[in-house]
Formats: structure tokens, sequence, C-alpha cells
């Protein structure tokens, strides 16, 4: 690869690096060409997966300010670029590495912190954003109704009272201190 490829390479990483919500690498080892075309499918809106040198993507990776990364990256190691929602292309390499067990999940980077292959499994157990906004939205309704039914409730509540009231007092003056019989005496001024 001449150096002008290398340095092309490396920005294009670097650039996948920094714009992705999250990485995922990969030992593809062994999977056919059409097995990769049916592996980048099943990631997703969003997802890119690419092969990469290990070298120029440990360089890449540097200059967008990630570390840690050093471990992971031998042997042969494709890249997931995940822009979006990173369950969904989590679970798509979950659910194409059970059925192909050459793929091997090596780990990850996301949110300033490099991932285990484990948690990146853990990561294809979440549900997707989808799925999480409509039970957040769900639930905020729920409690919007309940609160709309309390505020409905107390005007009811009061007219009923007041009306029970009304009926004791008509029945009984004293309760209310003669409720029902009219003053003769004039109210008297505040100011005097």
């Amino acid at each position: 690869m001449a150096r002008s490829d290398k340095a092309a390479a490396i920005a294009s990483l670097k650039e996948k690096f920094s714009s992705a919500d999250a990485t995922v690498l990969t030992d593809y080892r062994g999977l056919t060409v059409a097995a990769m075309q049916t592996l980048r499918r099943s990631l997703g809106e969003g997802s890119t997966y690419a092969v990469a040198k290990n070298t120029l993507t440990r360089i890449a990776a540097n200059e967008a300010g990630i570390e840690g990364l050093d471990d992971k990256l031998v042997g042969p190691t494709a890249l997931t670029f995940i822009s979006g929602d990173v369950a969904t292309a989590a679970k798509g390499l979950r659910d194409f590495a059970k059925d192909n067990p050459l793929l091997v999940i090596k780990g990850g980077y996301m949110d300033g912190r490099v991932l285990s292959a484990d948690e990146v499994k853990k990561l294809a157990d979440l549900e997707s954003r989808e799925v999480l906004l409509a039970k957040l939205a769900g639930g905020l309704k729920a409690n919007l109704t309940k609160a709309a039914q309390v505020f409905s409730a107390l005007p009811a509540k009061a007219a009923r009272g007041f009306g029970a009231l009304q009926d004791k007092a008509a029945a009984d003056p004293s309760v209310i201190g003669g409720a029902g019989e009219a003053s003769d005496q004039e109210p008297e001024n505040a100011d005097a």
C-alpha cells in the first residue's frame, strides 16, 4: 500500500471512529464474502462493517483520541462502526455469530470506554431504541392520565361535599352557623 493510500485510509478510519456512536471489533477469519454481505445487511441502518489493517486502525484510533484497543487489534480484525441504535447492530452481530461461529466478537468502544466482548453481547440484550422510547412514552402517558383523573375528580368530590353540606344545613342550620338565614345586620365598613 502506498504511503498516500495509507494516509487516506487512516484519515477515513479516524473520521469513522470520531463520528460513530460505538465501534465493535470482530475476528472474521473463515467467513466467506457472501456471509460477510449477509452480516452487513443484518447490522441495520447506520452501521458499516469494514476490514482494516490493524496498524492503520491503531494509528487512526489514537488520532481520534481512542486508547485501549491495542490488545484487541491482534489477528484479522473487522470493524463495525455504529451510528444510531447500538442495540440493533449489537443484536445483528450476536445473532450472526450464533449462526456463524467463525465470527468472534473481540470487544468494542462506546461512550469513551473500551468494552469487552461480554459487554458488547450485553448491549445486544437491550431492547431497540424505538421500543425503549415507546415504553417511556407509555409510562409518561399513564402517569399523566392518572394525574388528569385525580384533578378532574377533585372538583366533582368538592361539589358533592358542598351539596351534602347544603342539604345538611337546610335540615339543621346550626351546622354552619345559621346557613340559609338572611342577616338583618349590614356589613361593617372595614375602613372605619
